[in-house]
């Protein structure tokens, strides 16, 4: 069982570090590091992303009790950061939500598709690529309404949606999943040459974009706020996750493999969409860079845990 566990993790990881040498030894500079992570999250995922939902069986995947568990312990993830950055750490109420993002939003599609699909195939991310598709809008709509109401130089909730609604609309992830709910639904064939290339450029997407994580990561140093990142972190690769199980185990009794993707996927750290959000409104900037490095390095180990927890 170790021995599996560690061939399903060890690819994943390895590439972020081989990213994170090549930047430390100067073999690729960050300016090329940025343009790998651009050509995957603009070009290499949304492809991915389209024909994932373009071949979903939308009638299977989409059920209220895998959305719902997902969710709503993602929810809870977010408010509980919130109370603890408040009490605990005593931050103010839009530094504690900036914080709590990090608790929120998991790094699903670049680190939770790769380990997922090495630990339960291909066939099983259907799943994934479900939670993935509101993914973004559920976690951005959340945290930016929390920050709205919280935060005491809010502004009124229409300038709000005038910030994140261009911001959805013109992301090529989101594109390339609504274009792929409108195949989907149409029952639109495409010619084999297109499907061909986008199968080819989807290809692409984890191996470039784990490599250029690890890029990535080396801009980001822990600071002081060392505490306040632990805290997020074990909310985002423990807690979150051990809601998820517990709500599809207990109360809405989902398929066994539906559960563990989702799982999987809730255990996943961060990603840099943390200190987007964070950026986004100036709060707690190095909380949120602390989070990525520090999660990402410890989910090497959560990540094995909860496969083993969960079984292979």
């Amino acid at each position: 069982m170790i021995t599996q566990i560690l061939n399903i993790i060890a690819p994943v990881f390895l590439l972020i570090a081989g990213g994170a040498l090549a930047v430390r030894l100067g073999w690729i500079s960050t300016r090329a590091v940025d343009g790998l992570m651009d050509f995957a999250l603009r070009f290499a995922a949304p492809a991915l992303l389209f024909l994932s939902v373009a071949r979903l069986d939308l009638g299977r995947v989409f059920n209220w009790p895998l959305m719902l568990s997902y969710y709503i312990a993602a929810a809870i993830s977010f408010f509980l950061a919130i109370f603890l950055a408040r009490v605990v750490f005593k931050r103010r109420p839009g530094e504690a939500v900036a914080m709590a993002f990090g608790a929120l939003f998991s790094n699903a599609l670049l680190l939770g598709l790769p380990i997922s699909e090495r630990a339960y195939g291909l066939e099983a991310l259907a799943t994934n690529i479900a939670l993935i598709s509101v993914h973004a809008p559920f976690c951005y709509l959340l945290g930016i309404t929390t920050m709205e109401v919280t935060r005491r130089d809010r502004q009124s909730p229409l300038q709000a949606l005038r910030k994140i609604l261009p911001m959805m609309f013109r992301n090529p992830l989101m594109i390339g999943i609504g274009l792929g709910f409108v195949i989907n639904l149409g029952g639109v064939t495409l010619p084999v040459p297109v499907l061909s290339t986008l199968d080819m450029l989807a290809s692409t997407t984890l191996p470039v974009a784990l490599f250029a994580i690890g890029g990535v990561l080396t801009r980001y140093s822990f600071t002081a706020s060392l505490g306040q990142a632990g805290m997020i972190s074990g909310l985002s690769l423990l807690v979150h996750p051990a809601l998820v199980y517990l709500l599809a185990t207990q109360v809405f009794m989902l398929e066994a493999q539906m559960m563990r993707n989702a799982v999987l996927m809730a255990a996943m750290a961060p990603g840099v969409n943390a200190f987007v959000f964070a950026t986004m409104y100036g709060r707690a900037k190095g909380v949120a860079a602390s989070t990525i490095l520090l999660a990402t390095t410890a989910s090497v180990f959560t990540a094995a845990g909860w496969i083993w927890f969960l079984g292979i």
